[in-house]
């Protein structure tokens, strides 16, 4: 309880004076019953109620299990720039493990969306480190616009050494500046929506005579084979000419897939680079990006429920958004074998074991 005070005890209270439950005693029951199972708020005053003798051995609980009514209200209400930097400071703890690819993409919460505005849903940016499969912050697309949400989480990272990627969304001098002056070089994914760039790059590697390539084949299962062929020329010229900071080179990655002995139509991507990396360096690097759709994003709503989740209202989607992340975290981190969801389960049915995940907070 006290490495959690320490990371979220200077959290605003958004509450009256007179509230009953102390602000740092809700969020731990509420992470507590995430990480056993819970989805939703009713959800962790069950799991109050039925875990308040193992609760009262770390907490006061002055005036008992908190309501549903009270959790809701709390993440309502709840500063999510402030409980997001409090997140950000128990991260800090896992930041000598912060190095390599780090991926940001935006993703919806589907069932985040008021009456009436289901196309609307809830739109976050995530950042992932890769190696250490870590969530790392997240941040708000204000009025949906994720280039601007990017480039906000941005200003709160120090990503030294690392290789930040991303889609051609994110493809754009200020982005490609921001990551240089936060001490990462960038792999920026480059297609139409830059499209004088993108016939530059295009005919530089048509045309360069000193090129570096390499090929990788990777059987994939159920009778998959993937090839991949990367071609990398330096192109600092291009950065100079098109406005793009420190851009070095221009690379293209061609993927040709076989499925059940039948080839599929190759698909080719170009990268604009601040590195002029290896090709067998750039193979990896894209293939580690795709790591936060399956190893953050799908987990997210396979395991944790979250496009389904209907909290909606106010701050409370977001919050509770950035719970879960700290919750996929401390599972990831926790040494012990098994999936996630077998984790879950033990933490829900093993007292020791969900307060060695908790533990983790020190």
């Amino acid at each position: 309880m006290e490495g959690f005070a320490r990371c979220f005890g200077d959290v605003p209270d958004p509450r009256a004076d007179n509230a009953c439950h102390q602000l740092v005693e809700v969020l731990f029951i509420a992470l507590a019953a995430v990480l056993c199972g819970a989805r939703g708020c009713s959800d962790m005053a069950e799991f109050g109620r039925a875990k308040e003798p193992l609760l009262r051995q770390m907490l006061r609980l002055a005036h008992g299990v908190p309501s549903h009514d009270t959790f809701s209200r709390v993440f309502r209400r709840l500063d999510p720039v402030a409980f997001e930097a409090a997140f950000g400071k128990f991260m800090a703890g896992f930041a000598e493990r912060l190095r390599g690819v780090v991926a940001i993409d935006g993703k919806a919460l589907r069932g985040a969306f008021e009456h009436g505005r289901r196309s609307t849903p809830l739109h976050l940016v995530n950042v992932w480190a890769v190696e250490a499969r870590l969530a790392v912050a997240q941040r708000l697309a204000p009025g949906r616009n994720e280039v601007a949400g990017a480039l906000e989480v941005l200003q709160l990272l120090s990503l030294d050494g690392c290789i930040l990627t991303a889609d051609a969304l994110h493809c754009h001098p200020k982005m490609a500046g921001l990551i240089r002056e936060r001490g990462a070089q960038y792999v920026l994914a480059l297609k139409g929506n830059h499209a004088p760039l993108l016939a530059a790059a295009t005919a530089r590697l048509a045309a360069a005579k000193a090129r570096r390539q390499a090929e990788q084949t990777l059987a994939t299962g159920h009778g998959r084979t993937e090839r991949r062929h990367a071609t990398v020329v330096t192109a600092a010229a291009l950065g100079r000419r098109h406005g793009f900071p420190d851009l070095a080179a221009v690379a293209r990655v061609e993927t040709r897939r076989t499925v059940d002995g039948k080839p599929e139509p190759p698909l080719v991507r170009h990268f604009v680079l601040s590195r002029p990396f290896a090709p067998n360096k750039l193979l990896d690097i894209v293939r580690a990006h795709w790591t936060i759709e399956n190893q953050l994003h799908w987990v997210l709503d396979v395991v944790f429920d979250e496009d389904r989740a209907r909290n909606r209202k106010d701050n409370g989607p977001e919050n509770l958004a950035t719970l879960r992340k700290i919750a996929l975290n401390l599972l990831r981190n926790d040494p012990a074998k098994g999936s996630l969801p077998s984790k879950i389960k033990r933490a829900g049915w093993n007292d020791a074991f969900l307060l060695n995940l908790l533990s983790q907070m020190r």
